[in-house]
């Protein structure tokens, strides 16, 4: 737990951005009956019947101290998804980054071993050079900013029935953008300091 809360208080250093990641499954849902819209004095009005349309996964990265998050929708969550995510993190949204110091959590596809699966050796070595990896403790998804970030997504921007992945892709990529435009960086400001005060159960205890 120390180890992830002194990553994020280190200094903001482009060549090195700290960030996290995480994924989530959300269902496609979709109607069976056409909603009858709003009208003057009355609600839009939805059938409590729906079709269940399968899932879509989604990862998403924060870079908490530069407001900026990079969200991709897949047909499934499986090693290879989860290095062609990192490939894009590296390779197109930070090319100039010498590394990135990233926190996540310890779920079995998020290892550099996916990237030896989806690439070549000498590619998948080429962006494993590029990674700081923490990972957060067990019961310790609280820690990890990226997990916060899709509770924002859930609410802001799929709190409704969505049908199709083509749908949900571009509703989360208007949503990506304007959050991004907002520049919303996330304040964390719980130390380890903090952790020995209010965990101190936690902690093993020693007598003097």
């Amino acid at each position: 737990m120390e180890d992830v809360l002194d990553v994020y208080h280190r200094p903001y250093d482009p060549q090195q951005p700290v960030v996290c990641m995480d994924e989530c499954s959300k269902q496609l849902i979709g109607e069976v009956r056409e909603p009858l819209p709003a009208k003057p004095g009355q609600v839009a009005k939805y059938d409590t019947e729906y079709e269940r349309r399968g899932t879509a996964n989604v990862f998403m990265a924060v870079e908490p101290l530069a407001g900026k998050r990079t969200v991709l929708v897949t047909d499934r969550r499986t090693r290879v998804d989860w290095a062609e995510f990192i490939h894009l993190l590296l390779l197109t949204v930070y090319p100039q980054a010498a590394k990135i110091i990233l926190v996540m959590d310890n779920l079995n596809t998020h290892g550099l071993a996916s990237l030896y699966e989806a690439f070549d050796p000498e590619t998948a070595r080429a962006l494993a050079v590029r990674l700081e990896i923490h990972y957060t403790p067990k019961h310790g998804s609280w820690l990890n900013m990226a997990e916060t970030e899709l509770s924002v997504l859930s609410r802001q921007c799929l709190d409704r029935r969505i049908d199709s992945k083509d749908l949900m892709t571009q509703e989360i990529a208007t949503w990506e953008r304007d959050r991004n435009a907002a520049c919303t960086r996330i304040n964390w400001r719980f130390t380890s300091a903090d952790a020995r005060i209010k965990l101190k159960r936690l902690y093993p205890s020693f007598e003097k």
